[in-house]
This record gives C-alpha cells, sequence and structure tokens, in this order.
C-alpha cells in the first residue's frame, strides 16, 4: 500500500490532483491506516497512471470518466472507447490547425517588422487592428490582436 505521498511520486502526480481525483470520482476514496493516512493499492497507481496518461493526450475529464468506465468492463466491444478517442484525435487536429494560422500570423507580422521606431512597428499595428490579421483566428484561438 502506498501512502497519498509516494502514490503521487510513482504516478508524477501533484497530491492536490490526486485529492481532485477522488472528490470527483475519478478514483475511489482511499482506505486510511489506523493513523487515518490515506492508503492506495496497486490498482489505484494503476488507474492514475492511466487518468495521468488520458490527461496528457489532451482528453477531458468527462472522456476520462467514461474510458474508466469502459475500462471496467473488458468483455465489451472497443467500438465506444474507438469513438472517445477519435473525437479527441479530431479536437487535437482543430487545435493543430487554429496554431498553425497563429504561427503564420505570428512570422507574417515579425517578418514585417522594419526595426524601426514604435510608432513604424508592424507588430503593434496588427496587434492594434485585427482586420491587419492576414486570416481569422477563430475565437478558441484568438489573434494575438484581442
Amino acid at each position: 500500500m502506498l501512502t497519498i505521498g509516494k502514490l503521487g511520486a510513482a504516478a508524477g502526480v501533484k497530491v492536490p490532483t490526486i485529492r481532485y481525483y477522488e472528490q470527483i470520482g475519478l478514483l475511489p476514496d482511499a482506505e486510511r491506516s489506523t493513523g487515518n493516512q490515506r492508503l492506495y493499492s496497486r490498482a489505484v497507481q494503476d488507474r492514475l497512471a492511466f487518468i495521468r496518461h488520458a490527461r496528457e493526450l489532451g482528453f477531458p475529464l468527462d472522456a476520462i470518466r467514461d474510458l474508466l468506465g469502459l475500462s471496467d468492463r473488458p468483455d465489451q466491444s472497443c467500438a465506444e472507447v474507438d469513438a472517445i478517442a477519435r473525437t479527441q484525435l479530431i479536437a487535437v487536429e482543430g487545435r493543430i490547425t487554429r496554431l498553425q494560422a497563429l504561427k503564420g500570423e505570428l512570422a507574417r507580422m515579425v517578418d514585417h517588422c522594419a526595426g524601426g521606431t514604435i510608432s513604424d512597428c508592424r507588430v503593434i499595428e496588427v496587434l492594434g487592428n485585427h482586420a491587419h490579421c492576414a486570416a481569422d483566428h477563430g475565437r478558441h484561438m484568438p489573434c494575438v490582436s484581442e
């Protein structure tokens, strides 16, 4: 059995995060020692590692909750798991597209900077007026001028 500190170190997760995951039901309530110290099994460590890896891949907590529920039923079809992963892939591709647009706009601003005075600075000009941007960056990835 691991204490909360050792569990956090083993899984690379901070103690407040472990408590939060317990609070929202992603992790089961901890067993307690006679001194009321939280104790965790290897199964909880594995579950926490699963959650951490899913978070690193950008899965939202609700999707992780669904994935954990599905993983608890290993005899089921993996179609739902595939659907959740595909949804995440589409979301990541969308973010990449928006980030590439931001990168292009930032590169364009910097490339057009003449290195003169602030009054003639292209970066300041574009930041001050979204109309000078070459593309719409969308609501989720605001233009650097917003």
